[in-house]
């Protein structure tokens, strides 16, 4: 089989690999839709992120959906030809916090195209992946595997959410309008919230923040006095969702929040400063939030009984062999949202 596999920083390189062997209790599937997230984007522009660096070849990709070809023993509930998307998380079950229920914060965690260990958790950009069985979640009918592959980062935004509380009624504020910031005013809406601004500071990804159903946009690089106008009274919004990791984002988010009000954190940067004194008076709740665990099911379901519409977000589908040009198409932010590949 063909694999995207990356070996530093814009190496990547499209090679063959073997199918693993399949073992009781998974399924062998045909990868065909795989959406490039902005860690794979990270590893291939930066080769890591942080102090996570790639130092081996890894295989890339955790968004992804197919159909099922093969069956291992004992497998029940699922039949070849079943199209699945698969959630990329593997916790162990057994450590101290898969026992707790906090399985997303598993000491053991096997997370597809993950350079935090060593060695590298391979990824699923891969024409052939065999995964445990309840990785796999059935794709409602009439649902296309792109829309089935942006289930993972649909999840990771739907953790966010259970991590802000209730939205019904409340005002919310979405710093950062890329694909997850632009998934979060999706997960924000279907939970209930009355108002939803949006922020950034480019007027492509603001008009699709708009068409995914924010109530207003702000570019908060040429007006951002439009934002500023909402700390009058003590704030506004009651949930930040700050999905930009930029620490300007951060700091005018909390002069526009109310006192009581939470803030999630959904974007990754670096160090940034925070004005204690202004998270103290106003009792401002600041909450992160990091991958999933049960939303993951939870997105399959909302995307097949068609609670939500992701489609919008999709902006473009490269072949395997394009994979470079898929990438730098990526993280292209004034033309791609989403940008997926087919395999």
């Amino acid at each position: 089989m063909k694999a995207i596999v990356i070996h530093a920083a814009k190496d990547l390189r499209i090679e063959a690999r073997e199918v693993e062997t399949l073992a009781a209790g998974q399924v062998e599937v045909a990868i065909e839709a795989g959406g490039i997230c902005g860690s794979d984007l990270h590893y291939y522009n930066h080769g890591g992120f942080g102090t996570v660096r790639v130092r081996e070849p890894m295989i890339l990709g955790h968004e992804v959906a197919g159909t099922i070809k093969a069956l291992g023993e004992g497998v029940s509930g699922f039949a070849i030809g079943d199209r699945v998307a698969v959630s990329p998380s593997r916790p162990c079950s057994r450590c101290e916090y898969c026992l707790k229920g906090q399985q997303n914060h598993c000491s053991n965690m096997r997370f597809y195209g993950s350079a935090m260990p060593m060695p590298h958790i391979q990824g699923a950009f891969r024409q052939r992946l065999i995964a445990e069985v309840w990785q796999c979640h059935k794709v409602a009918d009439g649902v296309s595997i792109n829309e089935a592959a942006m289930a993972e980062p649909f999840a990771v935004t739907l953790h966010g959410v259970n991590r802000a509380g209730p939205l019904t009624d409340k005002r919310v504020l979405v710093t950062g309008c890329g694909p997850i910031g632009a998934l979060a005013i999706i997960a924000a809406r279907a939970h209930g919230a009355r108002e939803i601004v949006a922020t950034d500071v480019m007027d492509a990804v603001l008009a699709k923040a708009l068409e995914v159903g924010a109530d207003r946009v702000i570019n908060v690089a040429e007006s951002p006095e439009e934002l500023s106008a909402y700390a009058a009274g003590k704030g506004y919004f009651d949930v930040q969702f700050e999905a930009s990791g930029n620490e300007r984002a951060v700091r005018s988010g909390l002069e526009v929040l109310r006192p009581r009000s939470t803030v999630v954190q959904l974007g990754l940067g670096g160090e940034v400063s925070i004005p204690q004194n202004m998270v103290v008076a106003k009792e401002i709740e600041m909450r992160g939030t990091f991958r999933f665990h049960e939303e993951f099911g939870l997105a399959v379901d909302f995307i097949g009984k068609r609670r939500v519409d992701l489609k919008p977000l999709l902006s473009g589908t490269f072949p395997l062999e394009d994979s470079v040009q898929a990438f730098e198409a990526a993280g292209d932010r004034s033309k791609s949202m989403k940008v997926q590949l087919a395999f």
